[in-house]
Protein backbone atom coordinates (compact mmCIF):
# COMPACT_ATOMS: atom_id res chain seq x y z
CA UNK A 1 0.00 0.00 0.00
CA UNK A 2 1.30 3.43 -0.91
CA UNK A 3 1.12 6.27 1.58
CA UNK A 4 -1.06 9.37 1.44
CA UNK A 5 0.62 11.94 3.67
CA UNK A 6 -0.29 15.41 4.89
CA UNK A 7 2.64 17.59 5.92
CA UNK A 8 1.87 20.66 7.99
CA UNK A 9 4.55 23.28 8.57
CA UNK A 10 3.93 25.72 11.42
CA UNK A 11 5.81 28.83 12.46
CA UNK A 12 8.12 27.20 14.99
CA UNK A 13 11.83 27.51 14.32
CA UNK A 14 13.23 24.56 12.38
CA UNK A 15 12.55 25.15 8.69
CA UNK A 16 15.58 23.04 7.88
CA UNK A 17 13.62 20.02 9.16
CA UNK A 18 10.60 20.82 6.99
CA UNK A 19 12.77 21.37 3.91
CA UNK A 20 14.61 18.09 4.36
CA UNK A 21 11.39 16.20 5.08
CA UNK A 22 9.73 17.50 1.92
CA UNK A 23 12.80 16.71 -0.17
CA UNK A 24 13.00 13.17 1.22
CA UNK A 25 9.29 12.63 0.53
CA UNK A 26 9.84 13.83 -3.03
CA UNK A 27 12.69 11.29 -3.34
CA UNK A 28 10.39 8.53 -2.03
CA UNK A 29 7.70 9.23 -4.64
CA UNK A 30 7.55 5.53 -5.61
CA UNK A 31 6.18 4.76 -2.10
CA UNK A 32 3.64 7.58 -2.08
CA UNK A 33 0.25 8.09 -3.66
CA UNK A 34 0.03 11.70 -2.58
CA UNK A 35 1.66 14.35 -0.43
CA UNK A 36 -0.38 17.39 0.55
CA UNK A 37 1.16 20.38 2.30
CA UNK A 38 -0.27 23.09 4.54
CA UNK A 39 2.03 25.94 5.57
CA UNK A 40 1.04 28.70 7.94
CA UNK A 41 1.93 32.26 6.99
CA UNK A 42 4.30 32.28 9.98
CA UNK A 43 5.95 29.12 8.63
CA UNK A 44 6.65 30.89 5.34
CA UNK A 45 8.16 33.86 7.18
CA UNK A 46 10.32 31.61 9.37
CA UNK A 47 11.44 29.60 6.29
CA UNK A 48 12.46 32.83 4.53
CA UNK A 49 14.29 34.02 7.65
CA UNK A 50 16.10 30.77 8.44
CA UNK A 51 16.79 29.47 4.92
CA UNK A 52 16.87 32.77 3.04
CA UNK A 53 14.67 31.49 0.20
CA UNK A 54 11.13 30.56 -0.80
CA UNK A 55 12.04 27.18 -2.30
CA UNK A 56 8.87 25.62 -0.90
CA UNK A 57 7.23 27.14 -3.99
CA UNK A 58 9.30 24.80 -6.18
CA UNK A 59 8.14 21.55 -4.59
CA UNK A 60 5.87 19.27 -6.65
CA UNK A 61 3.21 18.87 -3.97
CA UNK A 62 -0.26 20.34 -3.75
CA UNK A 63 -0.39 23.15 -1.19
CA UNK A 64 -3.52 24.09 0.75
CA UNK A 65 -4.29 27.22 2.74
CA UNK A 66 -5.04 27.06 6.45
CA UNK A 67 -8.70 27.86 5.81
CA UNK A 68 -9.33 25.36 2.98
CA UNK A 69 -11.74 23.01 4.74
CA UNK A 70 -12.57 21.47 1.35
CA UNK A 71 -9.17 19.76 1.35
CA UNK A 72 -9.65 15.98 1.12
CA UNK A 73 -7.84 15.33 4.41
CA UNK A 74 -10.30 17.57 6.33
CA UNK A 75 -12.56 14.50 6.41
CA UNK A 76 -11.96 10.90 7.42
CA UNK A 77 -13.31 9.82 4.06
CA UNK A 78 -10.20 11.42 2.47
CA UNK A 79 -8.18 8.36 3.53
CA UNK A 80 -4.88 10.09 4.17
CA UNK A 81 -3.09 7.64 6.44
CA UNK A 82 -0.37 9.84 7.97
CA UNK A 83 -0.03 13.45 9.09
CA UNK A 84 3.33 14.95 9.96
CA UNK A 85 3.50 18.37 11.59
CA UNK A 86 7.09 19.55 11.16
CA UNK A 87 7.97 21.69 12.94
CA UNK A 88 5.03 21.67 15.32
CA UNK A 89 4.62 24.82 17.36
CA UNK A 90 3.45 24.50 20.94
CA UNK A 91 0.39 26.59 20.05
CA UNK A 92 -0.60 24.07 17.38
CA UNK A 93 0.07 21.18 19.74
CA UNK A 94 -2.06 22.84 22.43
CA UNK A 95 -5.00 23.33 20.06
CA UNK A 96 -4.77 19.69 18.93
CA UNK A 97 -4.58 18.47 22.54
CA UNK A 98 -7.70 20.41 23.48
CA UNK A 99 -9.70 19.54 20.37
CA UNK A 100 -9.78 23.04 18.90
CA UNK A 101 -10.10 22.63 15.12
CA UNK A 102 -9.91 26.26 14.09
CA UNK A 103 -7.88 25.78 10.88
CA UNK A 104 -7.03 23.06 8.38
CA UNK A 105 -3.99 21.85 10.34
CA UNK A 106 -5.85 21.29 13.58
CA UNK A 107 -8.89 19.87 11.77
CA UNK A 108 -6.71 17.40 9.86
CA UNK A 109 -4.95 16.37 13.08
CA UNK A 110 -8.34 15.83 14.71
CA UNK A 111 -9.42 13.68 11.75
CA UNK A 112 -6.23 11.59 11.86
CA UNK A 113 -6.66 10.94 15.58
CA UNK A 114 -10.38 10.13 15.40
CA UNK A 115 -9.77 7.72 12.50
CA UNK A 116 -6.92 6.05 14.45
CA UNK A 117 -4.36 6.94 11.81
CA UNK A 118 -0.80 8.16 12.34
CA UNK A 119 -0.13 11.69 13.64
CA UNK A 120 3.53 12.66 14.07
CA UNK A 121 4.18 15.97 15.84
CA UNK A 122 7.77 17.17 15.51
CA UNK A 123 7.83 19.59 18.41
CA UNK A 124 10.50 22.26 18.37
CA UNK A 125 10.70 24.09 21.67
CA UNK A 126 13.05 24.23 24.61
CA UNK A 127 12.69 24.14 27.52
CA UNK A 128 9.23 22.63 27.95
CA UNK A 129 6.83 24.10 30.46
CA UNK A 130 4.21 22.02 32.26
CA UNK A 131 1.48 22.89 29.72
CA UNK A 132 3.73 21.65 26.88
CA UNK A 133 4.37 18.39 28.71
CA UNK A 134 0.70 17.86 29.49
CA UNK A 135 -0.29 18.62 25.89
CA UNK A 136 2.32 16.13 24.66
CA UNK A 137 0.89 13.56 27.08
CA UNK A 138 -2.67 14.22 25.89
CA UNK A 139 -1.76 13.86 22.22
CA UNK A 140 0.22 10.70 23.00
CA UNK A 141 -2.72 9.20 24.92
CA UNK A 142 -4.97 10.04 21.95
CA UNK A 143 -2.69 8.00 19.67
CA UNK A 144 -0.32 10.64 18.36
CA UNK A 145 3.46 10.37 18.27
CA UNK A 146 5.59 13.14 19.74
CA UNK A 147 8.93 13.24 17.94
CA UNK A 148 11.01 16.08 19.38
CA UNK A 149 13.36 17.73 16.91
CA UNK A 150 16.30 16.43 18.92
CA UNK A 151 19.18 15.36 16.71
CA UNK A 152 21.49 12.44 17.36
CA UNK A 153 25.22 12.43 16.78
CA UNK A 154 26.02 8.71 16.35
CA UNK A 155 26.53 9.20 12.63
CA UNK A 156 29.04 12.00 13.27
CA UNK A 157 27.22 14.68 11.24
CA UNK A 158 29.38 17.57 10.02
CA UNK A 159 26.85 20.01 8.51
CA UNK A 160 23.58 21.51 9.69
CA UNK A 161 21.79 19.46 7.01
CA UNK A 162 23.37 16.22 8.29
CA UNK A 163 22.37 17.08 11.87
CA UNK A 164 18.80 17.83 10.73
CA UNK A 165 18.76 14.57 8.75
CA UNK A 166 19.12 12.59 11.99
CA UNK A 167 15.68 13.91 13.00
CA UNK A 168 14.11 13.74 9.54
CA UNK A 169 15.22 10.14 9.07
CA UNK A 170 13.41 9.23 12.31
CA UNK A 171 10.28 10.97 11.01
CA UNK A 172 10.49 9.03 7.73
CA UNK A 173 10.88 5.78 9.69
CA UNK A 174 7.90 6.64 11.92
CA UNK A 175 5.82 7.30 8.79
CA UNK A 176 6.64 3.78 7.55
CA UNK A 177 8.60 4.84 4.49
CA UNK A 178 11.62 2.76 3.49
CA UNK A 179 14.91 4.62 3.22
CA UNK A 180 18.66 4.16 3.28
CA UNK A 181 19.98 5.85 6.39
CA UNK A 182 22.40 5.46 9.26
CA UNK A 183 21.41 2.58 11.55
CA UNK A 184 22.98 2.14 14.95
CA UNK A 185 25.12 -1.00 15.08
CA UNK A 186 24.83 -1.68 11.34
CA UNK A 187 28.27 -2.46 9.90
CA UNK A 188 27.03 -1.27 6.49
CA UNK A 189 26.18 2.28 7.61
CA UNK A 190 25.87 4.72 4.78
Amino acid sequence: MKHRIVVAVTGASGSVYARQLLHKLRAAADQLDEVAVVMTENAKTVWQTELNNEDYNLLPFRFYTQQDFHAPFASGSGRFNTMIICPCSMGTLGRIATGISNDLITRAADVVLKERRKLICVVRETPYNLMHIRNMETVTLAGGIICPATPSFYSVPTTIEEVAATVVDRIIDLAGIEQDTYRWGDPNNI
